[in-house]
């Protein structure tokens, strides 16, 4: 099996967020940022916590499938999926059957050859996923952003809600993007680098933040 790549070799990895971390990362937040704690008041806790459900690459499936779709649609061929697969979408399942039988339960070409790609990847080692929680957040996204299908902001929402890393800011998700246009009263939508500026207060608990974005376009 091939060695993981220099990139990929351990590194110090920060720690996940728990209930004990996320009531340590709203109150430095509350202090830091005065326009951010009203929203955190008005929404309440935090409740983005790690899932531990399934395998890295069940999750990483999972997300493959929901790109563009909408909920309803993206679940339904999720399911049928899950069912061609013998209930589990890992890695060995997908390598069992071929392209014609993952394209026969709606996927499409391009998520076909995506979720090919990952499982390949896992198998022949070039994505040792077993070891990745303890790589650090650059060293994940680089790693699998060389997947077919695996942008930055997937490997993103990886890091948040599958490995509940604290300290991500997707810059370029349009509900953080308007959140943080919603609480700062911006007239404009702020581009990538205005919202870097406008996070800083906010480390090292962005992905917190990030959430509380998000809630605030619900209020």
């Amino acid at each position: 099996m091939p060695r993981a790549s220099a990139a990929l070799q351990p590194n110090t990895a920060p720690e996940p967020l728990t209930p004990e971390r996320m009531a340590v990362a709203t109150a430095a937040l509350c202090a830091a940022d005065p326009k951010l704690a009203r929203v955190i008041e008005a929404v309440g806790p935090c409740t983005m916590l790690p899932t531990h459900d399934g395998s890295h690459c069940t999750h990483l499936v999972r997300a493959i499938v929901y790109q563009q779709l909408s909920g309803s649609a993206a679940g339904t061929i999720h399911a049928r999926l899950c069912a061609q697969l013998g209930g589990v979408p890992d890695a060995h399942a997908i390598a069992r059957v071929d392209d014609d039988a993952l394209r026969a339960v709606g996927l499409s070409t391009a998520k076909t050859r995506a979720v090919r790609d990952l499982s390949e990847r896992i198998l022949d080692g070039r994505l040792p996923l077993e070891d990745i929680d303890a790589l650090a957040d650059e060293a994940i996204i680089d790693a699998l952003v060389q997947v077919r299908g695996i942008g930055p902001w997937t490997a993103q929402m990886f890091l948040m809600f599958r490995l509940g890393r604290p300290d991500v800011l997707p810059v370029l998700d349009l509900g953080v993007r308007k959140g943080a246009q919603v609480m700062h009263r911006l007239r404009a939508l702020p581009d990538a680098a205005r919202l870097e500026r406008l996070a800083r207060p906010w480390r090292p608990w962005r992905s917190v933040a990030s959430w509380y974005c998000w809630r605030a376009l619900e209020l």
